[in-house]
């Protein structure tokens, strides 16, 4: 008796779900590319309306995403205000991507390229100083020689908290006694 029970339920749970199967395969779709004769333009696949915009962002400063001008050469001003808090963004995150090549200096003389791999140039050359921020934007951003790109690992902002941090970075090779303040002078040791 249980086992004809068991069966009758199996037979009855087949029956029941074989039925309930309604896969999107089922429903009339085109695949992409794919020509329809339903519209005028012969096309299955339909062109944004006037006025889209992407959702979850929209990419209209052009000197934010970038780093170029309304010229289309890098830009030589930031997008937004240098703070302290920038910079701290920056150091962190060049600590993190930017420092296993360039070094914690930016020297260019990092744990990879002590392993062999080739050497990038330091940003304390005169050529490097006098590039414009969108210069170091754009290489982050797109790579450059054998640097790969970062910009799916690093978000915009956080480029841009970079280029601040290499632009301290430079000013600290360079910087002499008379940039720091009167004020703060003695903070320094025996400098004077």
């Amino acid at each position: 008796m249980r086992t004809n029970l068991q069966l009758c339920a199996l037979a009855f749970s087949l029956a029941v779900l074989s039925a309930c199967r309604q896969d999107m395969q089922d429903q009339p779709k085109y695949p992409p590319l794919r020509p329809s004769d339903f519209f005028a333009d012969g096309r299955s696949a339909r062109p944004l309306s006037e006025g889209t915009v992407p959702r979850g962002h929209l990419d209209a400063d052009r000197l934010f995403f970038t780093g170029k001008g309304p010229d289309g050469k890098p830009a030589s001003q930031f997008p937004m205000p240098v703070t302290k808090t920038l910079l701290l963004r920056g150091e962190q995150r060049f600590n993190i991507y930017c420092a296993p090549c360039h070094d914690r200096t930016g020297s260019g003389n990092g744990m990879i390229v002590r392993r062999g791999y080739r050497r990038p140039p330091t940003y304390h050359s005169d050529r490097l100083r006098q590039q414009p921020d969108g210069y170091f934007f754009d290489v982050i951003t797109n790579g450059f020689g054998a640097m790969p790109d970062y910009a799916t690992q690093v978000p915009t902002p956080d480029r841009w908290a970079i280029v601040a941090y290499i632009r301290a970075l430079q000013l600290s090779q360079q910087a002499s006694i008379n940039d720091v303040p009167a004020a703060e002078r003695s903070q320094l040791g025996g400098a004077k």
